[in-house]
């Protein structure tokens, strides 16, 4: 290699190492410069992705009417906590369990105990399996009955409820199986065949289907019982008469109905009657001013309603409470519960500015105050309280034990909201009774001497969100509407 070309070359690599060292230079005056400039930055931080919950917890109350005497008995069968509840029927168990059968109702209705909490796992029945019924010796005209109280906590969902015979025996013929059957080799039983079975939505969770919402008696006596006092001028009077004469034309004999007024006294301005345009004339004759006694119309209702001239012993008695204002807590309370204490059903509504916890209190139940925030509201109000107080609990199925445990072996879709058209699905954090009332009844003869049935009942929920075709573990079984 020459002398011209090393030259050449060394030249080059000195200008190269000379260029690089420039660029170096330059860049780090750059970055120096960078930090005079206007900047900013902003920042989506500690973004975390967890699973909702959807968890389904069950309690129950069991009673079985068995005759007067058997409280032994009862408690050998495997209910050592069993309680005789009077004239042959005994609480077989409960859980949660508090002190009495009302406060299990007053517990499951209400909103002071959270069943999803960890706390309550205790109480509650959460895929252990356990039966409700262990009895035998059943005799004719022996019932039993259990309100399973279901619980969903967190996320709204679909509800099925489930069954299934596990056993129908024969257990052998006795002499007078014989006579009343003749040779019966097949093992299969007959008791399955004559046991009664009705399953219904228990809404107030009281071990009693209610047809017409407020007992199994015949006849049903209303007093609509409103605030007329000043706050009650203009529109909420005028919404106040279309929604309650509204009521009053869902009626039909015998039930009676009477109108109630109170501001700072209460007025029976119509009492008990079947004349229902008696009823609607007195309250559109309603007009407003005076102060607020909630206790004075509460007073007067209860009187009506038990000591009228046309109350009726033995009826459904039920009072709707109105009011769009304050009152004394104290005795308006007393007045209730003395009105409670008496048989009286007690719906309130807390129109607009009312004190609606008060009202709340002095409602039967959480389930029979109803909040209306603006006059308008008033109409669907009473509509709802109608279709309670008329008609009452929905039964979901009926007929003997084979034929219920054949569809509740399909599957059987729970409907979470009554009120509107199909079958919905629950709220999340909701709690719903479902009665299940088995009978023996009592014209059944020798033939189910020693038969045995054995059954399972489940309840499967599964969630409603991004569930457009909701089929469970069950086939066919989507929602096509209302059970019946």
């Amino acid at each position: 290699m020459s002398q011209d070309t090393n030259d050449t070359i060394g030249l080059s690599r000195r200008k190269l190492l000379a260029g690089l060292g420039a660029v170096g230079v330059a860049s780090a005056g750059a970055g120096l410069g960078t930090t005079a400039y206007f900047n900013d930055t902003e920042s989506f931080e500690g973004n975390t992705l967890t699973a909702g919950e959807l968890d389904l917890k069950l309690d129950y109350k069991s009673t079985y009417l068995g005759g007067p005497g058997r409280l032994d008995h009862i408690q050998s069968m495997g209910y050592p906590d069993a309680e005789d509840l009077g004239d042959g029927r005994y609480l077989l168990d409960q859980a949660p369990s508090p002190a009495d059968m009302q406060a299990w109702e007053d517990l499951v209705t209400g909103e002071e105990f959270d069943f999803c909490s960890p706390e309550a796992d205790q109480y509650l029945v959460n895929g252990d399996g356990i039966p409700i019924f262990t009895l035998d010796d059943l005799k004719p005209g022996d019932s039993g009955e259990v309100t399973i109280s279901i619980h969903i906590c967190d996320n709204p969902a679909f509800l099925w409820l489930s069954g299934e015979l596990t056993e129908n025996a024969e257990n052998g013929q006795s002499e007078p199986e014989l006579e009343a059957e003749g040779e019966d080799t097949d093992g299969i039983g007959e008791l399955a065949d004559a046991i009664e079975v009705c399953v219904w939505y228990d809404e107030d969770c009281d071990n009693v289907y209610e047809p017409t919402g407020t007992g199994q008696q015949n006849e049903l006596e209303v007093a609509l019982v409103s605030d007329v006092s000043g706050s009650m001028g203009g529109s909420a009077l005028s919404s106040l008469k279309t929604a309650a004469t509204s009521f009053v034309s869902n009626l039909s004999s015998p039930d009676e109905a009477a109108a109630i007024s109170f501001n700072s006294g209460a007025t029976t301005d119509q009492e008990l009657t079947t004349d229902y345009q008696l009823v609607q004339n007195a309250i559109n004759n309603y007009s407003a001013g005076g102060g607020t006694s909630i206790a004075a119309g509460i007073i007067e209702g209860e009187d009506e309603l038990l000591n009228g001239t046309n109350a009726t012993p033995g009826a459904s008695k039920v009072m709707i409470l109105l009011s769009d204002g304050n009152s004394s807590s104290s005795a308006a309370i007393a007045a209730a519960n003395d009105a409670k204490n008496a048989g009286i059903r007690i719906f309130t509504v807390a129109l607009g500015s009312a004190n609606t916890s008060l009202l709340q209190s002095l409602a039967s139940s959480p389930d029979d105050a109803f909040v209306a925030p603006d006059p308008a509201d008033l109409d669907t109000v009473y509509a709802e309280i109608a279709q309670i107080v008329l008609e009452g609990e929905l039964k979901i199925l009926s007929g003997s034990m084979s034929d219920v445990f054949a569809q509740l072996s399909e599957g059987l879709f729970l409907d979470g909201n009554r009120q509107e058209d199909g079958t919905q699905p629950y709220p999340g954090a909701t709690t719903q009774c479902i009665g299940f009332e088995w009978t023996l009844p009592a014209d059944v003869g020798n033939e189910i001497q020693t038969d045995s049935v054995g059954f399972d009942l489940s309840v499967y929920t599964e969630q409603s969100r991004h569930n457009d075709d909701p089929q469970g573990p069950f086939n066919d079984t989507a929602p096509n509407g209302t059970p019946s």
